[in-house]
């Protein structure tokens, strides 16, 4: 068993009909950088979205900014550009020359972005994860691929000091994913 098919079986993914598809090689030339097969896999299972009202998704090409993996790439270069020109310190796993990091989730309500961090000569399918807390300059990297850990916070095995909360106040008996459209897409119905 691989960790995608234990979230499918913790947190099953929504029906797609039709399949969920992208353009994958559009995608990596749009970012230029290929992309690891995990987070592939789970973008074509779930789409855009959020895990227990908390981790949204980023996919290339979404409807909806907020999960826009391309928008949100943009903005968090301009975000982390500025800062780190004002001087707030880089994660120490950056200053390491060429590597670079590029968002694939967030959390609701925080600012925190979850980012691979591609090192030099690494295969995106060895990427690992680095989380910021987004209102403060604190950084946690852990040592493992993207479905891995969205799959560790969800169950709470997770060692973080910043996904505690999750399983402290929601402890879901259930884990959901909800789609963007069922989540962003009401919101937008209501406010028409």
């Amino acid at each position: 068993m691989t960790a995608f098919d234990d979230l499918v079986r913790l947190c099953p993914p929504p029906p797609a009909d039709p399949p969920r598809t992208v353009d994958w090689a559009r995608a990596e030339e749009t970012l230029g950088t290929a992309l690891p097969a995990d987070y592939k896999r789970l973008v074509e299972a779930y789409g855009d979205g959020v895990f227990d009202e908390t981790v949204w998704l980023l996919v290339p090409g979404s409807a909806y900014a907020s999960c826009d993996l391309y928008a949100e790439k943009a903005e968090r270069e301009e975000i982390l550009a500025d800062l780190w020109g004002m001087g707030e310190e880089r994660p120490a796993a950056l200053l390491e020359e060429g590597a670079r990091i590029l968002p694939w989730a967030h959390e609701e309500g925080t600012g925190a972005f979850l980012y691979w961090l591609a090192r030099p000569g690494q295969h995106p399918d060895e990427w690992t994860v680095l989380y910021n807390e987004g209102r403060g300059p604190l950084w946690e990297h852990h040592d493992t691929q993207c479905v891995a850990f969205l799959l560790a916070v969800l169950t709470g095995a997770a060692e973080t000091a910043y996904f505690g909360h999750l399983h402290e106040v929601l402890r879901p008996v259930e884990h959901r994913f909800e789609t963007a459209d069922e989540t962003l897409g009401a919101a937008r119905r209501e406010a028409v």
